[in-house]
């Protein structure tokens, strides 16, 4: 497994700091943010997971804690937008580039607008997927969002 993938160089060339963690992946685990969370002994609020949603028919991507579920309805008006669903897995790795279960917000083929879950941001350090599944990063919430572009928003049910 190499810590080296699209999201590392991403974050490099944005000139964040973060630190990598590699973990055995379990794609038949129920609830791959919370296994991950568990296999590198962190806080599963702390362990962010990427989902690539919808809105109103434009891609955007959403990093929420490992524990949590998106609200549709937040994540829409996150966006400006009426309407969100989930992207199907098969978009969202083509879109992406990477696999589900590896899907990093960093590094992706195209880029989208993004926002975190506002709570995340209380956090001194948060850990998101490093661009390959049993790859996690490690690095500030803010330095997250600067690298991403993205926006702190409330997106959880």
């Amino acid at each position: 497994m190499s810590k080296t993938t699209q999201a590392t160089l991403a974050l490099k060339r944005a000139g964040v700091a973060f630190a990598v963690h590699l973990y055995e992946y379990h794609p038949d685990a129920a609830r791959i943010g919370l296994q991950a969370a568990e296999a590198i002994g962190a806080a599963p609020e702390r362990v962010l997971k990427t989902l690539m949603v919808e809105v109103d028919g434009k891609p955007v991507c959403t990093v929420i804690p490992s524990d949590r579920e998106l609200s549709m309805k937040k994540v829409a008006a996150a966006f400006g937008g009426k309407h969100a669903e989930m992207m199907k897995p098969e978009a969202a790795e083509r879109l992406t580039g990477f696999h589900v279960g590896g899907i990093s917000p960093f590094g992706q083929k195209r880029k989208v607008p993004a926002a975190i879950e506002e709570a995340a941001m209380a956090h001194e350090q948060v850990i998101i997927n490093g661009g390959q599944r049993g790859v996690m990063v490690e690095l500030a919430p803010a330095d997250a969002l600067k690298a991403l572009g993205a926006k702190a928003a409330a997106l959880i049910a």
